[in-house]
């Protein structure tokens, strides 16, 4: 225990590393400074694949792990010796940052989620310390979480952990129609405007559209099938006339160029060898387009833009959204319920212009300049100048 110590001399080298081994069964692991595999989060990654956890998942828990156990080094701790004032130095640590501008509230809070995680594994495997450094608020160990939430109102969740911070609710950004017509106008392939039109219509997330499959495709009944993201499963989505257009042009141009066969994939790279698609290769051709347009919209933004369309539909029961976007919980669909700014913003001017409007026409028609014949003025400008 180190309590009291200066954090702002505390320098943290960027020890270690998060190295992916293309195992299955161990797919990363996290390696010390000197090079050997750090065994306390070999076993922790071990059981979260045992849990269900995806590849993906271990990755971002690794991230954070890697971040502490850096910490730790510089700090000349050990991780099972740890108490609850070193993960109070390591929150405090966090929110100042290496360069002085600190980490964000999201990453914090994650960070936070996964250490108390890990030591909760240990705890439970009684190979760490017999109290979890990162212990539960104080306020949710005296009564029942929601004890008093109105079931008829959206549940915000509540702190759960002591060192987790407050997080903003943000609204995610949809694309206004007129940018994402500007952006799609870019495209320079069929491909490009099948995978948009599909992530704008279905709502699926960029890796998932990416694993569909030629067999995974229905154009009579306009749906496709993808691999969802956390469950692994298999989802079928609907998808616009226009995506499916766009599909069947893409694969005339790609016939003969690509292996058949109903399991093979549906995305493929436009440059020889062709290989299957991969995000990165997405997300920069998204980027370049968007860079053409002079816009600042993300991959990911389509998806939202997507469940925007989708909420604002009153023929189209939000259950049903919540279904189509794989959201676990009603409540995250509802975020997508909230007016987008710049439908706010065009509505209020308008508001403003009728207002003015009003007032106008209640202070009557002005009166017509001396030296102007009203016969005249009624010609040029119509009824209503006296």
């Amino acid at each position: 225990m180190w309590d009291g110590r200066d954090l702002a001399a505390l320098v943290v080298p960027l020890a270690g590393e998060l190295i992916a081994t293309g195992d299955r069964y161990e797919p990363f692991r996290l390696a010390g400074p000197d090079g050997p595999a750090v065994e306390p989060v070999t076993a922790f990654f071990r059981d979260l694949l045992a849990a269900g956890r995806s590849e993906a998942t271990v990755r971002s828990y690794g991230m954070d792990l890697l971040r502490w156990f850096r910490f730790l080094w510089a700090a000349g701790l050990a991780w099972d010796q740890v108490t609850q004032s070193d993960a109070r130095d390591f929150s405090r640590w966090l929110r100042a940052g290496r360069d002085g501008r600190g980490y964000a509230p999201a990453v914090r809070a994650h960070s936070e989620t996964v250490l108390r995680s890990f030591y909760g594994y240990h705890l439970e495997a009684g190979t760490g310390p017999i109290v979890n450094p990162f212990p539960l608020d104080r306020s949710r160990r005296r009564a029942r979480a929601g004890a008093h939430h109105n079931p008829m109102e959206l549940h915000r969740s509540q702190r759960t952990g002591r060192y987790r911070p407050r997080v903003p609710t943000r609204v995610p950004r949809a694309i206004p129609d007129e940018e994402f017509n500007d952006i799609f106008a870019r495209l320079p392939s069929h491909r490009d405007r099948a995978l948009v039109a599909f992530y704008v219509s279905t709502g699926a997330r960029a890796s998932e559209l990416l694993s569909a499959t030629v067999g995974g495709t229905d154009p009579g009944r306009q749906l496709i099938t993808v691999t969802r993201k956390g469950t692994g499963e298999l989802q079928q989505l609907p998808a616009s006339t226009d995506a499916f257009v766009w599909l069947r042009l893409y694969q005339a141009q790609m016939d003969g160029l690509v292996p058949a066969g109903r399991g093979q994939p549906l995305w493929w790279t436009l440059r020889r060898p062709v290989r299957p698609l991969t995000y990165h290769a997405v997300h920069r051709m998204f980027e370049r387009a968007c860079g053409k347009a002079g816009s600042a919209a993300t991959l990911h933004a389509l998806r939202h833009t997507a469940a925007y369309r989708m909420a604002e539909d009153p023929a189209l029961p939000l259950t049903d959204v919540q279904a189509v976007l794989g959201h676990a919980q009603l409540a995250t669909t509802q975020i997508y319920l909230t007016p987008r700014a710049e439908d706010v913003i065009r509505r209020v001017l308008a508001h403003h212009g009728e207002q003015v409007r009003q007032a106008r026409q209640r202070a009557g028609p002005p009166p017509a300049a001396a030296g102007y014949r009203p016969e005249t003025l009624k010609v040029l400008f119509g009824p209503g100048i006296s």
